[in-house]
């Protein structure tokens, strides 16, 4: 089964410059274990040094807020999509 994952433009370059990546998982933490196994240094501006999700970046399963599902253990339906969108903060 494999997963397509957005990625956000500022993190493209962590990417090769790719705009959707095909992953496998079965979970949304698996999908995203194999994005940062196949692209090491996004690895850092996912998650914090205790290997969580970190708090600015927001995941998406098709339209919904994984924080709302079953965060990083959310099933994955075959042919899913996930968005990785950093939140913007500013005064």
């Amino acid at each position: 089964m494999t997963t397509t994952i957005h990625i956000p433009t500022p993190l493209r370059k962590f990417t090769g410059g790719q705009a959707a990546v095909g992953v496998q998982g079965t979970t949304v933490g698996e999908a995203l274990g194999h994005l940062t196994t196949e692209f090491p240094a996004l690895k850092q501006h996912l998650f914090n040094e205790d290997g969580a999700l970190r708090s600015f970046v927001n995941i998406y399963l098709d339209d919904d807020d994984i924080r709302y599902l079953e965060r990083e253990e959310t099933p994955l339906n075959a042919d899913a999509t996930l968005s990785i969108v950093p939140s913007i903060a500013g005064g």
